[in-house]
């Protein structure tokens, strides 16, 4: 199968690209670095010219909810419609658990992609799967105010970035089958946690300040909204494992 990977060197991407390369399939990544901007659709066509799926773990790094809904409903619509010109039979995209009880940031984009793929024209599957376990590090960099960190109230269940991808490989070869199971790492944690965690495993002296997020948002994290309820597929490394092997 010829699969292309939008956002193929990010987080979940690089593991996308490996996993499918290394299970025989021929992979094609989509990103600035390969010259493909999927806001304006630049080399969109030709780049997915033979490509039988393409799935998209693309981002950008901005809480602006402007932004994010403007970026994934630009850039989901330039893929939709390159991929029925081109021929590609499986649109398959990575969404984020909970989404619809915390609709700002993030969250509002990925609610406008899910829309976006539902109502196109080339057959879809949705993953939603939970936080990262490098959720965790970019809480501390983002939120880092001198010796301080402010840390969301917040209830997650991380997961790793390969799992995510061996899932998304997976769903792939099953072909479309509309939204799946969710995926979620195998613990519940407390976001305070789990930054403590990181910054005694990394040697970095912070006091940690909890912080309740206003709105939907902040009720749907301190609520335990945003992990996945039962039916949902669960994941294997535990982020104090993934801690070991990363930091």
């Amino acid at each position: 199968m010829r699969i292309a990977v939008a956002g193929g060197t990010g987080t979940v991407g690089r593991y996308v690209v490996e996993q499918a390369s290394a299970r025989g399939h021929e992979v094609v990544s989509l990103s600035r670095s390969e010259g493909i901007d999927l806001v304006t659709g630049k080399g969109l066509e030709q780049a997915l010219q033979g490509v039988d799926t393409v799935i998209d773990v693309s981002g950008i790094k901005s809480m602006s909810t402007k932004k994010n809904v403007d970026y994934f409903t630009n850039s989901t619509q330039n893929l939709l419609a390159a991929e029925k010109k081109a021929g590609v039979g499986h649109h398959l995209a990575l969404s984020i658990v909970g989404i619809d009880h915390a609709t700002s940031g993030l969250y509002a984009g990925k609610l406008a992609q899910e829309d976006a793929v539902r109502h196109g024209d080339v057959p879809w599957t949705l993953l939603r799967c939970t936080q990262f376990h490098e959720f965790v590090p970019l809480t501390v960099d983002v939120a880092s105010v001198g010796p301080v960190v402010l840390v969301p109230k917040m209830f997650t269940q991380p997961v790793a970035a390969s799992e995510v991808a061996e899932a998304l490989v997976a769903a792939a070869e099953a072909g479309p089958q509309g939204r799946i199971a969710d995926l979620g790492g195998p613990r519940t944690e407390e976001l305070a946690r789990l930054v403590r965690a990181y910054l005694d495993k990394t040697g970095r002296r912070k006091r940690i300040v909890e912080v309740p997020f206003p709105g939907p948002m902040g009720k749907a994290m301190r609520h335990g909204a945003l992990v996945p309820a039962e039916g949902a597929a669960i994941g294997r490394q535990t982020f104090l494992e993934w801690l070991e092997g990363a930091a």
